[in-house]
């Protein structure tokens, strides 16, 4: 099977959780992005450098950092002055797939530069509207830690994001495999790829085409319209979210080989893919805000009666 091998690559350099690796290849399933957020030194450049380099096709590292400018990722109008003419050159974001590194490290004017080509895939400069390649796919890695000299995301941009990952501290046994003297992360730089871009592209087919019962669907929009009747919540989940949240059951249905999607696979889906969507009534930041977001989806899941 394609997904499984494809799971089984990355997994060959990033030390850590089966689970892990298949939500990160089911955001690229679903066509959505992928924010992955946690603490420093566990290998959250490493899974995105691994999850590109497992397709063949076009990939892009860009270091955010506060001088980055919206041009530095979309590219500019060039002026020639032998013709008087305009030619555009085209920045990194025409890519397959972008590694956002350190996301929050740049200005709102920067981040809002993507907003257009995550939510349509395209970018508009000067007027003039450019297609991105298909398939398209944001990784962003930000550190929920460290806030000295960030941007945090806001609500819109979060929302663009279909999942929110949080890969956590190793086990011993992985530590040690870790620690053991390989160099993981120039090992991913070398990665061989097993998918070609039409691979993708018809696994993507297949995921829109998995079947999503009635009785999933409204489980789906209970879980969604309790978030917004929630005392700790300001803000509630977007019926984009809960759409979103369908497009990603379906995603990870098909990485299991199912076409189909069943309650278990909305119940594993519902903290990466609604907890960064909401926003609590909290005076707490960075691990401990997302801890208690991610609490109150877990809770909802507990007291939402579950499709049979």
């Amino acid at each position: 099977m394609k997904i499984a091998r494809w799971i089984e690559n990355i997994r060959t350099v990033f030390i850590g959780g089966e689970d892990t690796v298949r939500l990160a290849v089911a955001a690229l399933l679903a066509r959505g992005h992928l924010l992955i957020e946690d603490v420093p030194g566990i290998g959250k450049t490493l899974l995105g450098v691994a999850l590109a380099r497992s397709i063949d096709s076009s990939f892009r590292r860009i270091q955010f950092t506060n001088d980055l400018l919206p041009s530095d990722l979309l590219g500019f109008s060039l002026y020639d002055p032998r013709d008087s003419s305009f030619s555009f050159k085209s920045g990194p974001i025409f890519n397959n797939i972008i590694l956002a590194d350190e996301i929050n490290r740049t200005t709102p004017k920067t981040q809002s530069a993507l907003l257009e080509a995550m939510n349509d895939g395209r970018v508009t400069v000067d007027g003039a509207t450019y297609p991105l390649p298909e398939p398209f796919m944001i990784i962003a890695t930000q550190n929920p830690v460290e806030y000295h000299g960030t941007f945090p995301l806001p609500e819109a941009q979060l929302d663009r994001f279909l999942v929110r990952l949080k890969i956590g501290y190793p086990d011993p046994a992985q530590e040690k495999e870790i620690i053991r003297g390989r160099d993981l992360y120039m090992q991913a730089g070398r990665l061989g790829p097993v998918l070609a871009v039409a691979d993708v592209l018809s696994l993507q087919a297949e995921a829109e085409a998995v079947r999503v019962d009635g009785a999933i669907l409204d489980y789906i929009i209970a879980l969604a319209s309790a978030t917004r009747r929630m005392s700790r919540v300001k803000l509630g989940v977007s019926p984009r979210g809960a759409l979103l949240l369908r497009r990603a059951a379906q995603a990870w249905a098909l990485t299991f080989g199912r076409d189909y999607v069943i309650p278990d696979d909305v119940k594993r889906l519902a903290v990466p893919v609604l907890a960064h969507r909401i926003v609590i009534d909290s005076a707490s930041y960075g691990l401990v805000r997302i801890h208690e977001s991610d609490a109150l989806i877990e809770e909802l899941l507990r007291i939402t009666a579950v499709p049979l």
